[in-house]
């Protein structure tokens, strides 16, 4: 199948970047900014790196649960990667701290150029308001990757595309355990009013009533679902809208599994025609179904077309392969015990959707590597790759192999993560 085109210059965001995202510049060439503390706000904060300006690089000297006991962060500023990869120990997790502040813990919001990698979400505590309570918010932005996150318990969508964004890649990641009577997965397209390119490509949603995924959007756009695994939908697994003026999309390469909560009324690939302005237009092929539902609606069937709506970005797998690739590989590194939990539960067929959020677990505290010049790199592979460990240099090539010093080092961690 033929692959579309990117961002005419640049490298990818990082070795594995894929998607209509993939060249996001994020911090690259910026500020390397050291996360020393779990507290929401303040010195070496999580928070005081989101709200800087300029292009910077967040990295991690401490593991743990930051809770943003005020309302969380806005990510406005833009050219921003979030490196969770580098936590020690067992990584960072972003909680809110529940009541009238307890929103959305990660919200990118009016800007562009966007990285986050390797983080939690873990909506553990009620907020004051369902429809501000995401675990992850895209709005009327550009250029951005959500990469190996993990995100469990919103009360609205785990993830939400809002607006008019653009060159969108949500990948490698797993959406698990919304909270009913709006438990949901993913609503990758909401209000916009113009065409968008968007990605959902390699991840898990688990334990949701519907929307895996919901993807309504404007004619003239790009949309993508590629080799995903949906498991233990309730009542709908992917909708198609049209109250947009009808969403052209590829459905390619998925695993549809049903699950203890999976109804015989349940639908795999459905088409939504309540308040349609348009025909939408759906490309699918390769997908696997498994379970007493109906897999394709005639609905849906009617709108089906013989040729892909857009080149695709990535040659995709069987489904079959893609299964093996996202259970083995997807969410944020290192696993906790949550995520564990949902990848045996899709592989033995057991699990249910909860009915309220659970218990985040403990996360260890590790030990940060050294890094005496502060460049965001350990020192020891700063010596193995020619860097030099007494000096910041992030984002020169030591190797002289066109990848600078910092982007190798965090390919690096994501490599050993994740194998």
């Amino acid at each position: 199948m033929p692959l579309a085109d990117q961002r005419p210059s640049g490298p990818r965001a990082f070795a594995g970047a894929i998607g209509y995202g993939a060249r996001s510049k994020g911090g690259r060439g910026g500020a390397v900014v050291a996360v020393t503390t779990l507290a929401d706000a303040g010195p070496g904060s999580l928070r005081a790196c989101v709200e800087r300006d300029g292009p910077r690089t967040c990295v991690f000297r401490v593991s743990g649960v930051i809770r943003f006991t005020q309302r969380p962060p806005v990510i406005r500023n833009p050219y921003l990667t979030i490196a969770g990869e580098t936590a020690p120990g067992g990584g960072i997790t972003l909680a809110h701290g529940g009541g009238p502040d307890g929103r959305t813990p990660l919200l990118i919001k009016d800007t562009h150029d966007i990285v986050v990698r390797h983080v939690r979400i873990r909506n553990d505590r009620i907020g004051g308001e369902r429809g501000s309570e995401d675990s992850i918010t895209i709005e009327n932005s550009n250029w951005v990757i959500i990469d190996h996150v993990s995100a469990s318990w919103a009360r609205d969508e785990l993830i939400n595309g809002y607006g008019d964004n653009d060159y969108i890649t949500i990948s490698n990641s797993i959406f698990s355990w919304g909270i009913p009577k709006h438990d949901k997965c993913a609503l990758l397209g909401s209000d916009p009013t113009r065409p968008e390119h968007f990605s959902f490509i390699g991840n898990l949603c688990a334990f949701n009533g519907d929307r895996n995924p919901d993807i309504n959007f404007s004619p003239g756009s790009c949309v993508e679902v590629l080799n995903n695994v949906f498991y233990d939908a309730q009542s709908e697994f992917a909708e198609v809208w049209e109250s947009y003026g009808g969403t052209p999309v590829s459905i390619i390469g998925n695993f549809f599994k049903a699950g203890p909560n999976t109804t015989s009324h349940a639908v795999g690939i459905v088409r939504q025609v309540t308040g349609s302005r348009g025909l939408g237009s759906i490309y699918m092929t390769d997908n696997t179904f498994d379970g007493d539902f109906e897999h394709i609606t005639t609905l849906a069937q009617g709108i089906a077309r013989t040729s892909i709506p857009c080149p695709l970005t990535i040659a995709p797998v069987t489904a079959a392969q893609a299964t093996a690739h996202v259970l083995q590989t997807a969410g944020a590194w290192p696993r906790d015990d949550l995520d564990r939990e949902v990848v045996a539960d899709v592989q033995n067929r057991r699990g249910r959707i909860v009915q309220e959020p659970g218990v985040i677990p403990p996360i260890a505290e590790g030990t940060p590597f050294p890094d005496r010049d502060n460049d965001g790199m350990d020192d020891r592979w700063e010596v193995a790759h020619g860097a030099n460990p007494a000096k910041a240099d992030p984002w020169t090539d030591a190797d002289s192999d066109g990848i600078s010093n910092l982007d190798a080092f965090l390919d690096d961690l994501d490599s050993r993560a994740t194998k």
